[in-house]
């Protein structure tokens, strides 16, 4: 394993010891508090764009199983680790994070402080930084990362390129997702509901989503700016009150902006399995997985019909969201991927519930 360096745009750098892809790379690097699911984390399409500081301190020790992936390319940008375990210990583990990082063409690094790394972002903001050869200089960094542009195509970039379909024996229902970068968890959870699901390209156009006939349709999780994403908004404005509308993460903020609200970046984000979040409705509380740079602004729904119906503990951000009346709500988290007795996966449910009010009404 190589030396490498990690140099921010402010100026800092740390040495440390390269793992994956031998490869230099400009990124926004994000943190994440999650003890365990590394592989679910590198594999997640919404990292795009990022390298991700985890702040456990060990990863890789129990490997990677084929089962776990959140996509069939993971896309992420990097990974930063305080201590990197090479040698799994787990009987399903088929291949090391290291070797599937070098596969994919992604680099990580190890040995580097990451309790300092969080601290300058949570105090500082998520910042760019190049990943690098152990010789490159800071000057001449600072300048590779001055030249680098900063992309608006995300979504695009993630997304299939055309239909794909994901079936279940005895079926009672047809569910589109539009992939903005969808995680396979989300589709596995509609499996399970008896769901068959057909995965559509970000692009793909109203009349060609009814002309499918599907009962309902998800508005998947992705990376990026919601709002360089003009034309899933304006396929939301099409479709809503036609078909119940399920938006997750960058799905939530596309349903906000298509009906009036606006989206803002936070200073660093929400990424972790451990965010608590009321549900207005009944006052419960759930413990929530997230991933996202974005957030609703609370304030620009006033004048909307959006309902806010979830609400984030650790700093009053918006949650969820609902127009009851045309059958379309979101959620800010993760619903798929809650941690403990998948405390979110009533918003599934939920979902269902709609489809069969829509098909009872003859919707």
């Amino acid at each position: 394993m190589k030396d490498r360096k990690l140099i921010f745009e402010n100026g800092e750098s740390f040495l440390g010891t390269g793992f994956g892809a031998d490869v230099d790379t400009v990124q926004e690097v994000v943190f994440n508090t999650s003890m365990v699911g590394y592989q679910e984390i590198f594999s997640d399409p919404s990292y795009y764009g990022q390298m991700v500081c985890m702040t456990y301190p060990l990863v890789g020790n129990y490997g990677l199983t084929d089962d776990d992936y959140e996509t069939k390319k993971p896309r992420i940008g990097g990974f930063i680790v305080r201590e990197y375990n090479d040698r799994p210990s787990n009987y399903r583990y088929t291949k090391t994070l290291s070797d599937d990082l070098k596969e994919h063409g992604i680099p990580g690094i190890s040995g580097l402080d990451t309790r300092q790394i969080t601290r300058m972002i949570r105090y500082g903001g998520s910042a760019r930084a190049l990943l690098t050869s152990a010789d490159t200089t800071v000057e001449c960094g600072l300048e590779i990362i001055k030249e680098s542009p900063i992309i608006h195509d995300h979504v695009e970039r993630v997304s299939c390129s055309r239909l794909w379909y994901s079936r279940t024996a005895n079926f009672r229902y047809g569910v589109v997702i539009i992939d903005c970068g969808v995680k396979h968890n989300i589709i596995r959870s509609l499996i399970k509901k008896k769901c068959n699901v057909i995965i559509a390209p970000y692009n793909i156009s109203a009349d060609e989503i009814l002309g499918l006939r599907p009962d309902g349709v998800l508005i998947s999780n992705g990376p990026g700016d919601p709002q360089d994403d003009e034309g899933i908004i304006k396929v939301i404005r099409q479709l809503q009150g036609t078909l119940p509308i399920f938006g997750i993460c960058l799905g939530h903020q596309l349903i906000a902006l298509a009906n009036g609200a606006k989206t803002f970046k936070m200073k660093f984000g929400h990424r972790g399995g451990n965010h608590p979040v009321r549900e207005l409705r009944t006052n419960k509380i759930e413990m929530t997985s997230q991933n996202h740079s974005y957030a609703v602004d609370m304030g620009s729904l006033e004048n909307t019909r959006l309902k806010l119906t979830h609400i984030n503990l650790l700093d009053n951000t918006a949650e969820g969201l609902e127009i009851d009346e045309d059958n379309i709500f979101s959620v800010q988290y993760h619903p798929e991927s809650s941690p403990g007795p998948q405390d979110s996966a009533y918003l599934f449910d939920r979902f269902i519930d709609r489809i069969e009010e829509c098909k009872v009404k003859g919707r």
